[in-house]
């Protein structure tokens, strides 16, 4: 190239741009055409020409005018239709098979105004939409969630004009009923109900559909005869129809009219209906449990668990529930049902298990019924309550609970029943003891009377709960597995035990326990003083621990060799835990926003550490601090400053055979070095070293880490005098034996004392 000299350009004026580079920048021309534009300029392009092209979607979101157009022409929105509504041909590959129908829904549904005022506003593409509903069941699942998909998206954006088309089918709850089967259906019947704007309209639909008797013939399909899909999806969407009408109730004012659905799922007369269904002629296990999910819907209140029962009833038995009366009586008469079920449940095969093979399995139909009698239990009716006694439910219930040692479903129902009972008796009336005996039924309880007396003498929880720890104390000590059921019924003891505190309840329960044989009396004080108060501590977890933390588990048998002095202790843990932390908040100042955003503030910790001040200031006032410092002052000698001063920073030469003392201003450095790092807190016991023979390396008999930190811009340290010659030190520890270092010429770590930190 060298040899070759550029050929001269012609010379040109400054002004402007260059010729030959302008027409070099048309040449290459940077604005490029999208395919989908290429495809949409071609006169004879299809539908699905365009719908293979991987950007069709968003082109069509971003409003591309031109695909819009061509969109919403009749031809293809009939096509797109019918994609999403009809079988695509079999002899496709199965992968390929709902490609276009899987588009087509997503072109339909993608919130544009101009597909979606095509769809809604075209009688005849609804009409085609709705020809969907009328095939013969089953329905092609997928299929059926483009139409519901497709459908529930006109229900939002076009409501008047598809609600207006759907009324006059007269036919449509019907068919919608008819394909319940396919879980889309049911989410179609709940944008009818939910997503329907403005409040009138959607007061207008709720009218519609109960004329329909949409509950009622949902209500019919939990039957015996039904097949398990449809029942269960009848199950579901009376579920969801409750929470979703009660949560839109308490947004709306109190002048709004009620829900119309609610009202009739709420009533009498609709829950015996679904009781009947339940349990008329054979009852069947899917039956019982779908009835009794819907059942446990009406009784849900705005808390559930354990802590937010004992809340509730800590406020008061009247503030735990509202539930509608209507619902409590229709169940009461079907109780003793439920008492059948516990007793003769429907036969289940045996199953295999990680702890064996059960032979009688407890089933889901029990299980629900254990959720139905805690419900009910929480509600604290007194007519609920007295059925329950004379049935003795609860004792068929704490049967199961020891019977099926691995079920902590039925486990916590079954505790959350004695929890409501005995958390109820503290705030209401409760029959003498001397009414009852122990062969007699349980007496009436009155409105307000909880079945609390039965609770200890018909169930006899007391002596279950010692028979039951004794078996397991024995299973345990023979090397067998603990009981499944252990953390539950340690938690009903100690309800039971907190209940005899209470003033309402507590000489009713300790009349029960003195009508308990002697024996048992005797066997529950031991338990309740001893192996409970244990269990307790046991289970309770220190938030901070004040032990010391060892590097090695070799260091846990060894003694410190300083005082056990606990007013050391407690002087110095509170001195340091008040002003440490108090420093380390106001100087270094995180607060719980500079967390939030890991990615976004990653330098911003970093940055703060390096700006932390660590400066502990000692308050005079403060009893923490003079406790230490008396402390400090009655237990250490100052420390002097040698004359003989020493680099410790020099070249030495390191002889691990021997050892001898170390001059003080070694302690002095090491202890000036650590606080100057920051690495560890003030500390009111010293870091201990064997001392050894001479050697060139000098070792710190005892290096005291007690430091006299002053008040000022940066830290400050005073080292007073301790004697650190002899065989003993001022702290009176002895001098450790040095027979096996110099056997060896190795030091015995065996004898280093641990390191003595607060976390």
């Amino acid at each position: 190239c060298s040899q070759h000299s550029a050929p001269q350009m012609p010379a040109r004026p400054r002004t402007g741009p260059p010729a030959a580079a302008s027409s070099m920048f048309w040449k290459f021309d940077l604005h490029t055409t999208s395919h989908m534009e290429q495809l949409l300029e071609r006169e004879d392009v299809t539908l699905h020409e365009l719908m293979e092209e991987e950007d069709v979607l968003q082109e069509c979101k971003a409003q591309n005018r031109r695909l819009l157009l061509f969109l919403s022409q009749d031809h293809c929105m009939q096509e797109l239709v019918s994609l999403i509504t009809e079988e695509p041909p079999a002899d496709l590959e199965e992968k390929l098979r709902f490609k276009f129908p899987n588009i087509a829904c997503e072109l339909l549904t993608s919130d544009v105004g101009m597909i979606n005022d095509k769809l809604g506003g075209d009688e005849a593409l609804l009409e085609k939409l709705y020809h969907f509903l009328e095939k013969e069941p089953p329905l092609n699942p997928l299929l059926a969630s483009f139409f519901s998909k497709t459908i529930g998206n006109l229900i939002a954006r076009k409501t008047e004009q598809v609600i207006s088309f759907l009324r006059k089918k007269h036919s449509f709850i019907s068919l919608v009923l008819t394909h319940i089967d396919a879980s889309a259906m049911m989410d179609l019947l709940l944008r009818l109900i939910s997503c329907v704007e403005p409040a009138p309209l959607r007061q207008e639909v709720l009218n519609w559909l109960n004329d329909e008797r949409l509950i009622q013939r949902l209500t019919e399909l939990i039957h015996t005869g039904r097949d398990e899909e449809r029942q269960s999806n009848a199950s579901q969407t009376l579920c969801d129809i409750i929470r979703l009408s009660r949560d839109q109730a308490n947004q709306l004012a109190e002048a709004a009219e009620p829900d119309p659905l609610l009202a009739v799922l709420e009533s009498q007369e609709n829950v015996s209906a679904l009781l009947k269904s339940m349990f008329e002629a054979d009852r069947t296990d899917v039956s019982v449990v779908n009835g009794t999910q819907v059942l446990l819907t009406l009784l849900e209140s705005r808390r559930t668990g354990l802590e937010g029962l004992m809340d509730l009833c800590s406020q008061g038995s009247e503030c735990a529930y509202s539930v509608s009366s209507s619902v409590l009586r229709a169940l009461e008469p079907h109780l003793k049902d439920f008492q059948q079920l516990l007793l003769d449940p429907p036969k289940k095969s045996a199953i295999l298990t990680t702890v064996g093979v059960l032979e009688q399995p407890l089933g889901n139909a029990r299980l629900q019924v254990a959720r139905l009698v805690a419900a009910l239990l929480q509600t604290n009716d007194g007519a609920i309550c007295q059925e329950l006694c004379q049935l003795s439910i609860m004792d068929k219930l704490l049967d199961l609970f020891f019977k099926y040692t691995w079920n902590n479903f039925l486990h916590f129902q079954v505790e959350l029943c004695v929890a409501s009972i005995l958390n109820h008796s503290a705030h209401g009336t409760l029959p003498p003891a001397s009414q009852q005996n122990h062969e007699d039924p349980p007496p009436k309880a009155g409105p307000q009377d909880p079945p609390h007396s039965p609770l200890f003498q018909q169930c006899r929880l007391m002596q279950r709960i010692l028979d039951a720890w004794e078996e397991n104390d024995k299973i345990q000590v023979e090397g067998g597995a603990r009981r499944g059921y252990m953390g539950h019924l340690t938690r009903i003891a100690n309800t039971v035990v907190q209940n005899l505190e209470k003033v309402p309840v507590q000489s009713q329960i300790r009349d029960l326990i003195k009508e308990l044989p002697e024996d048992c009396r005797g066997r529950w004080e031991t338990f309740v003083g001893e192996t409970l108060r244990e269990t307790n501590r046991k289970n309770t977890v220190d938030l901070v621990s004040t032990h010391n933390l060892h590097s090695s588990s070799e260091d846990d048998d060894m003694e410190s060799p300083f005082p056990n002095d606990l007013s050391i202790q407690q002087a110095f843990s509170d001195y340091q835990i008040q002003q440490m932390t108090a420093n380390f908040v106001d100087q270094f100042g995180f607060n719980d926003e500079e967390f939030s955003e890991h990615d976004e503030n990653i330098n911003a910790t970093f940055d703060r550490i390096a700006e932390i001040n660590f400066n502990v200031e000692a308050d005079d006032s403060s009893a923490s601090a003079a406790a230490f410092e008396a402390c400090c002052k009655e237990r250490i000698q100052q420390f002097d400053d040698c004359e003989d001063e020493e680099d410790i920073w020099e070249d030495k030469e390191i002889n691990y055979a021997k050892q001898e003392e170390a001059e003080p201003e070694v302690a002095a450095a090491a202890a000036a070095t650590t606080v100057a790092q920051g690495v560890e807190s003030v500390e009111s016991q010293s870091r201990c070293f064997p001392s050894n023979s001479s050697s060139s390396l000098r070792q710190p008999v005892c290096t005291a880490s007690i430091l006299t930190v002053c008040v000022g811009p940066g830290w400050t340290a005073d080292f007073g005098e301790v004697d650190v010659s002899g065989s003993s030190s001022s702290w009176g520890s002895s001098e450790p034996s040095t027979a096996d270092t110099n056997d060896t010429g190795w030091a015995n770590f065996t004898e280093f004392q641990p390191f003595c930190r607060y976390g």
